[in-house]
């Protein structure tokens, strides 16, 4: 086999993920030109493309999204291995990548992550904030921090955080204005500071739960947003309601001037779970990353969980 085989698939993968060949050489450290010219010959050993290209976007092919579904599992064993080799013995080092949403780095990663760096300075910790859904191996991440543990095949859970209500808080100024509403239906004629993810394009709807059963409810909007202190501060200035998560106010150091509305109709959510490829664990770069979480947050050795069909959404 042609030696340069695996820096191509390698490079290949990395451009799929990433979306982007610029991101993609930026990983690796070359330059665009160079990543361009890999793709190119990769390609031609092929035959067929592997991407379409546009102006502003590139998107893989049938092909390609055939190679990737066949490649990814054979990629990262030869990662792992490389790592287990270079580490055996060692202080860990290498990156580690870890992708999770925006409240899953402010409950978790946000107070603890500087720590990490600072015990393991041998070790890269690259952190991606997404809210969406991420396929962990197709796009080359170490681990994940999502809700709940329903997980694609040949990945492991983990729960790091348990069950949590999403609340809703209102400034003191806001409820002496238009006064505090005593069931859902008095929503409507109050104003909600509304939430959007950002890649599936569509607004966050309100869920409460009223006599067993979720209920939606669709409020006035003042102010759209994809951000957790963006939140926040539209409460302490009291423009309207929003949804926080319990632990997420609790650690404000104002926590006391967000003040709770309908909280017996609060909606409460599954446990957070860490989630890794299944053998990630041999490697100690990522393996280190692991026990401190773990470790962190008082949940180290309960079970492991595994699951297969589904994919871990935000």
């Amino acid at each position: 086999m042609d030696n340069s085989i695996y820096a191509q698939l390698n490079l290949f993968r990395l451009i799929a993920a990433a979306g982007s060949i610029t991101a993609a050489a930026r990983q690796l450290g070359i330059t665009t030109p160079s990543a361009s010219q890999g793709l190119k010959q990769l390609e031609a050993k092929i035959g067929v493309p592997l991407f379409i290209r546009s102006t502003r976007s590139i998107h893989l092919t049938e092909a390609g999204e055939q190679l990737l579904a066949r490649t990814a599992d054979a990629l990262l064993t030869l990662h792992q291995a490389v790592d287990e080799a270079r580490q055996a013995g060692d202080e860990p080092s290498g990156c580690v990548r870890i992708t999770l949403s925006r409240f899953a780095y402010q409950l978790i990663l946000r107070p603890v992550f500087a720590d990490f760096c600072r015990r393991y300075p041998q070790l890269q910790l690259e952190i991606s904030i997404h809210d969406g859904t991420i396929d962990l191996i197709s796009s080359g991440f170490d681990l994940g921090i999502r809700f709940g543990n329903a997980l694609e095949d040949g990945v492991v859970a983990r729960p790091l955080y348990p069950a949590m209500r999403e609340g809703l808080y209102a400034s003191r100024a806001y409820l002496d204005a238009h006064g505090t509403p005593q069931t859902p239906a008095d929503l409507l004629h109050h104003r909600l500071v509304a939430y959007r993810f950002v890649t599936a394009n569509h607004l966050y709807p309100l869920t409460l739960h009223e006599d067993g059963q979720d209920i939606s409810v669709t409020m006035p909007s003042p102010l759209i947003c994809n951000d957790i202190e963006v939140m926040n501060d539209a409460v302490r200035d009291g423009l309207a309601i929003a949804r926080i998560f319990e632990p997420i106010r609790d650690r404000q150091a104002d926590r006391d001037a967000f003040i709770p509305v309908l909280e017996p109709y609060w909606r409460r959510y599954p446990p957070v779970y860490l989630y890794y490829r299944r053998h990630a664990q041999k490697a100690r770069r990522v393996q280190v990353l692991i026990d401190y979480l773990l470790g962190r947050t008082g949940m180290i050795g309960m079970d492991v969980r595994r699951h297969k069909g589904g994919r871990q959404t935000a």
